[in-house]
């Protein structure tokens, strides 16, 4: 194990959120079969590393009460979104973890920060080794570069970072962490550090040692 990851592990856990560590992706499901019960309200949030570690499917076997959002249309989606608030385990990525254990994530319709705060009653993050970071301010640069413009592109939203390749307020000096476009297409509308969960062990981190999603 690289000493980073190490060290970030480390924290977490003096951070009240419980750290798992494996080699590859196809060592994640085992470990969320042992800390999910069948039966049991299940939802996540979009995430291709999420879908790279074949959750979705895991899900979907019958085995648990899946709050599958793609299913929905309109209004409909609003009510999944609600429902998923209040499931026994929601899944989800992190947009950055820093070695000082702490979780940074940036959303648009925001219902996975949400999530992430609180509402579920516990919450699985597969993390790639890609996604730490040495600290929010890296971690602010991190999303601006290497999360937000290639979501963008994936999704097919024309904002400004889908075109240039990094978020405008990068071409600024000194950028502040909630700069950004002003269009009504951005992406990075809410920004949500989690430092410490009073409910410990509540979030549990499986930090993976390949390099996952944006």
């Amino acid at each position: 194990m690289e000493k980073y990851i190490e060290n970030t592990m480390k924290n977490l856990e003096k951070n009240g959120m419980k750290p798992f560590y494996v080699e590859t992706k196809e060592e994640v499901l085992p470990i969320v079969k042992a800390l999910v019960k069948e039966g049991e309200s299940v939802s996540h949030g979009g995430s291709e590393t999420i879908k790279a570690c074949g959750i979705p499917e895991l899900l979907n076997s019958g085995n648990y009460d899946y709050i599958d959002r793609s299913k929905y249309e309109g209004e409909a989606v609003r009510k999944a979104y609600i429902k998923a608030f209040g499931c026994d385990t929601y899944f989800t990525s992190s947009n950055a973890v820093t070695e000082r254990g702490e979780l940074y994530n940036v959303d648009g319709n925001s219902n996975r920060v949400a999530c992430i705060v609180y509402g579920p009653k516990q919450v699985i993050m597969i993390v790639g080794k890609n996604k730490i970071v040495p600290d929010i301010n890296a971690a602010i640069t991190r999303v601006k570069e290497k999360a937000a413009p290639p979501n963008c592109v994936r999704l097919g939203i024309p904002s400004p970072c889908a075109k240039l390749g990094k978020c405008v307020s990068l071409t600024r000096e000194n950028p502040f962490m909630c700069d950004g476009c002003a269009a009504d297409t951005r992406i990075c509308c809410n920004y949500v550090v989690s430092a410490k969960q009073r409910h410990n062990g509540r979030i549990k981190v499986i930090i993976v040692n390949e390099e996952l999603g944006y």
